[in-house]
C-alpha cells in the first residue's frame, strides 16, 4: 500500500505546480488503483517495527525495506541511510544496473 502515499505526493507536487488540476489527479488516481489492485502489499508491524530495532532508519523507510525482504526481492533506492543500513536487501541502481 505504501506506492498509494507515494503516487498521492507526486499527484500533488503537480497539482501545486499547476501541471494537472484536481480531476486529472483523481482520474490518475483511480486508473492506477484499478491497475494495481491484486498486487499490493501490506507489511505486518512486528516485521517494520523490528528493522527500525535493528537499524537507525524510519518506520516509513523499513516499510519499503520489509517488503523487499517479504517479497524476497531487492529494493533499488538512492537513500543512502537504506543503503548503508540494509546492505543485504537494497541496491544502488547503479549496482543493480551493473549485474
Amino acid at each position: 500500500m505504501l506506492w498509494r502515499s507515494e503516487f498521492r505526493n507526486v499527484l500533488a507536487f503537480y497539482m501545486r505546480k499547476k501541471i494537472i488540476d484536481l480531476e486529472t489527479a483523481l482520474t490518475l488516481q483511480q486508473e492506477a488503483e484499478e491497475l494495481l489492485h491484486d498486487h499490493e502489499f501490506e507489511i505486518p508491524s512486528l516485521k517494520v517495527l523490528s528493522l527500525v530495532a535493528h537499524s537507525s532508519c524510519s518506520a516509513y523507510d523499513c516499510e519499503f525495506v520489509g517488503v523487499a525482504q517479504l517479497l524476497n526481492t531487492r529494493l533499488v533506492t538512492e537513500d543512502k541511510k537504506i543503503l548503508k543500513e540494509f546492505p543485504e536487501t537494497a541496491y544502488s541502481l547503479k549496482a543493480f544496473l551493473n549485474e
